[in-house]
């Protein structure tokens, strides 16, 4: 497949998946300000750090490694393999949901159970989700790799909105359910994505579609794990890669979920307050989940695929690297503007915004200031995204494996960081954390960009440069949008506050005019590539 054709796809695939993320996250959000109405503060805690701390960890170091090693080169291959190697996530998952398994249950801090019953049952089903998505993994791999858009679609989609009827119907009618009431929502989200991935497949293969595509794979029975004689059970390339990738996805998982681990393990915050911290970094990453994480997981697809993994700028052919010079070019000025703004106009507005959602319970005390750390790190989380995207995509065995040691020693400097800064600044503290171990990872990924590109005439990283005039503007916005606040909001009634909005919403206005007139090529990629088919659909 051509590098265009390629990027067309990819691009759909993100636009795609980010709409599907704006979904997630709008019924999310509608949720958790329906539970906060109906369920303590103490068990949103338990289920969304604790619980959904023992989940992410167990299916990302069963699979994430396995995705990155998989994903990677050609479609074209020996698809018995890779397959073989993508069962394997299904016993490490059984490994790594008993270990942790028994760790949440008898090395940490147990809830109350007068507060937070149930807590046992809990542990045992968010483990089991975790297993049971691991078996949909051959199938999630195989549909990604040849860019089926629709089917991700429909599969999250579905299972998100059956998992939301299923809580707010549990929520209403049966809230002394406590635990019960996450647990039944969770193993029914999973299940519900699973069985969309093999009903699909099912139907799918030896249709006359696939026949017609040249499907790599012609038989159900192929999806399952199966041994070919006088041939190894699996790529043994790929396998080392995957280990590669794996060492690597440990210490990233620290990263990611470094402020959750320093919650669950040294008890620095209460349930309760790791409730509000929960809703509130939920609530400021929305933008971060439902655009950045769909543009770094297709255009790390894009990259993989228009680039060979080790070869150097020379070695490439240098169409493909001039495609993918601009794109990343590109990618870095729409998610950098995307992040400017947020933190621009998330400073003025967090306390505004927690006070609607959430009420007094919310936008009192560390909230405001939680929410306003958090846009800054929105920031930060855009550009590191597309930054390791695009060195994820390149690196070879060995610069994966000595980014393996960087990656170590940043994951004990941001534990420490972490339990430092929290002592001394409460909550806040991780956000401050995460700012500074984002920071610094993006430091490695530009280094390795401005290297791999230092012997051509392309300079991807210009992309992280904004207009003067745009820069201007938003430095205005800023210091008008925080003066409105001290002004309007947010204890003098609906009126103050509707001015503040619409003070707001000029400056807004008056930045993206600006932005229009001045990135004129980011414009056009973002209109030729994301939102090219939703505007022939309109014509």
């Amino acid at each position: 497949m051509a590098a265009q054709d390629v990027l067309g796809q990819t691009a759909r695939l993100a636009s795609s998946s980010a709409l599907l993320q704006v979904l997630f996250r709008v019924v999310t959000f509608g949720l958790n300000a329906f539970t906060l109405r109906y369920l303590s503060r103490e068990l949103l805690g338990v289920v969304n750090v604790r619980l959904t701390l023992l989940y992410s960890t167990v299916v990302f170091l069963a699979r994430e490694a396995f995705r990155r090693a998989c994903l990677s080169g050609s479609a074209k291959r020996n698809w018995t393999k890779t397959i073989n190697l993508l069962w394997l996530t299904v016993p490490l998952g059984v490994f790594w949901s008993l270990t942790s398994g028994l760790v949440w249950l008898y090395l940490l801090e147990v809830p109350d159970p007068s507060v937070v019953p149930h807590y046992q049952a809990g542990v045992v089903a968010f483990g089991l989700s975790a297993i049971i998505e691991l078996l949909g993994e051959p199938f999630w791999v195989l549909a990604q790799a040849h860019l089926f858009v629709r089917l991700k679609v429909i599969a999250e989609s579905l299972s998100v909105v059956s998992k939301c009827i299923l809580t707010v119907t549990l929520v209403i009618l049966y809230p002394h359910w406590g635990l019960y009431i996450f647990c039944l929502a969770q193993l029914l989200y999973v299940s519900v994505l699973v069985m969309c991935y093999v009903i699909h497949f099912v139907m799918f293969l030896g249709s006359p579609e696939a026949t017609k595509k040249s499907f790599p794979v012609a038989r159900v029975k192929a999806l399952l794990p199966s041994f070919v004689e006088d041939e190894t059970f699996v790529n043994w390339k790929e396998a080392r890669l995957t280990w590669s990738f794996f060492k690597q996805s440990f210490l990233k998982q620290i990263l990611t979920e470094g402020e959750r681990y320093v919650m669950t393990f040294l008890n620095v915050l209460n349930f309760g307050d790791q409730g509000v911290y929960d809703i509130v970094n939920n609530l400021g990453s929305l933008v971060a989940r439902f655009i950045f994480l769909p543009i770094e997981e297709s255009f790390y697809v894009f990259f993989a695929k228009a680039l060979e993994r080790g070869k150097t700028v020379k070695d490439q052919k240098q169409d493909d690297v001039a495609m993918a010079a601009n794109v990343l070019e590109l990618l870095l000025k729409l998610v950098l503007l995307i992040g400017l703004t947020i933190t621009v106009f998330g400073y003025a507005y967090s306390q505004l915004a927690l006070d609607i959602y959430g009420g007094s319970m919310l936008s009192s005390g560390t909230g405001p200031d939680l929410l306003r750390c958090y846009s800054l790190y929105v920031l930060f989380l855009a550009v590191n995204g597309v930054t390791e995207c695009f060195t994820s995509a390149l690196m070879c065995k060995e610069e994966v494996d000595r980014y393996n040691f960087v990656m170590l020693a940043l994951s004990f400097i941001f534990l420490c960081i972490s339990y430092f800064l929290t002592h001394q600044y409460g909550s806040v503290g991780f956000i401050l954390a995460n700012c500074f171990n984002m920071g610094i990872r993006i430091a490695h990924s530009t280094h390795y960009i401005h290297h791999f590109f230092r012997e051509s005439t392309h300079r991807p990283l210009t992309g992280l440069l904004p207009s003067p005039a745009l820069l201007l503007v938003y430095i205005l916005s800023a210091g008008v949008t925080a003066f409105s606040e001290v002004l309007f909001c947010c204890d003098k009634g609906w009126m103050a506050r509707l001015i503040h909005i619409s003070t707001g919403a000029l400056c807004l206005a008056a930045t993206l005019v600006t932005m229009l007139c001045t990135e004129t090529k980011l414009i056009h990629f973002v209109r030729s590539q994301f939102l090219s088919r939703y505007l022939k659909k309109g014509t």
